[in-house]
């Protein structure tokens, strides 16, 4: 897929948008601020677009809070889909299902409802911004499978290739339409 008049391909977009940020959120961490593509209209349409291709098979559309969900709610709009947001511990009202996980920066817990929603049997696929050492990937996918939902796979906008985030995940399939 391509952006703009001159065809640009949607991964060559997304690493022109993407800002570097050197030691954020902690020191020797470099962040990946996708704001700058978020603003550009036809880029933010661009990354849904190809990013729908991908994932057309799912009947819900998971995403891991904060940026996974704000491109997950357009994904699941784009497909007719349903959205499940993942949300950071303390964010839904209880009863919840947890997962604590790892990060390059630290350690989190996730969670979605444990009431409300049907799971059970719904394929699902996880969508977030950036794929880095996998933690957080990895905690959501075996938090929808404990919650009896079929994962067929992930689907990131930016993918930090040399922190391992595949392996992580392995075998679940992700898509992701920027390797650094």
């Amino acid at each position: 897929m391509t952006v703009g008049g001159g065809g640009t391909p949607v991964g060559d977009v997304v690493a022109s948008l993407t800002r570097n940020v050197a030691d954020f959120p902690k020191p020797g961490v470099g962040f990946k601020d996708l704001t700058p593509l978020f603003a550009d209209g036809e880029a933010m349409t661009a990354v849904v677009d190809a990013l729908a291709d991908v994932v057309s098979g799912a009947d819900l559309v998971a995403g891991v809070e904060s940026r996974g969900s704000l491109v997950g709610a357009a994904i699941a709009a784009r497909l007719g889909t349903g959205l499940l947001f993942i949300r950071k511990s303390g964010k839904l009202p209880p009863p919840v299902l947890s997962e604590d996980y790892r990060t390059e920066y630290g350690a989190a817990t996730m969670e979605i409802p444990a009431e409300g929603i049907e799971l059970r049997g719904r394929n699902v696929v996880i969508i977030d911004d950036v794929l880095a050492t996998g933690g957080t990937l990895r905690a959501a996918n075996l938090l929808l499978q404990r919650a009896g939902a079929n994962v067929t796979g992930a689907a990131v906008v930016v993918e930090l290739s040399g922190l391992g985030g595949r392996d992580a995940i392995a075998p679940l399939p992700v898509h992701s339409l920027s390797r650094t």
